[in-house]
């Protein structure tokens, strides 16, 4: 390998790690303004998004359906924000995992109260457009080992 090799793929590493932090911090903005074909645009066409105590939703229609849904509806007419922590994430190439927590805030009188605390992970994919999510799994941490394992990589 060359030091020009070296350097180009240093430099893609970088790229797709900005471009897998970009892509998961949209997702609260594009949840909370009620966008739901551009949240579900996150997804590839066949992506799945597992979600505890919900189900999970399969496709682009699929996913959009959860924003559209009343439960989701009910939060944005109360007031919510949905908030994700910085992830860990892990490049195999053109694959990616992360891992990390997200937090559901929702109006409770005058201030936001934490609703509903979540492990995730995300698997993610590289194509020529750019990076998509394969699969995302958010499992509220309410103290079972499910939820727990979530926050382990697989790809260490």
């Amino acid at each position: 390998m060359t030091k020009s090799d070296d350097l180009t793929s240093r430099l893609q590493r970088l790229e797709d790690l900005e471009a897998i932090r970009n892509l998961i911090a949209s997702y609260g903005p594009l949840a909370d303004s009620g966008d739901a074909q551009g949240l579900a645009r996150l997804w590839a066409e066949d992506g799945e998004y597992a979600v505890g105590g919900f189900g999970t939703a399969r496709g682009h229609a699929e996913i959009a359906a959860l924003i559209e849904g009343e439960v989701h509806q009910q939060l944005m007419a109360g007031g919510c924000a949905h908030v994700l922590s910085p992830h860990r994430v892990m490049l195999d190439g053109v694959r990616a995992e992360a891992t990390g927590y997200s937090v559901v805030f929702r109006k409770a009188g005058d201030s936001h109260e934490a609703w509903r605390v979540s492990a995730n992970r995300w698997l993610l994919e590289r194509t020529g457009a750019g990076w998509w999510v394969k699969r995302r799994e958010n499992a509220p941490l309410d103290g079972t080992e499910g939820a727990r394992s979530l926050l382990v990589s697989g790809s260490d």
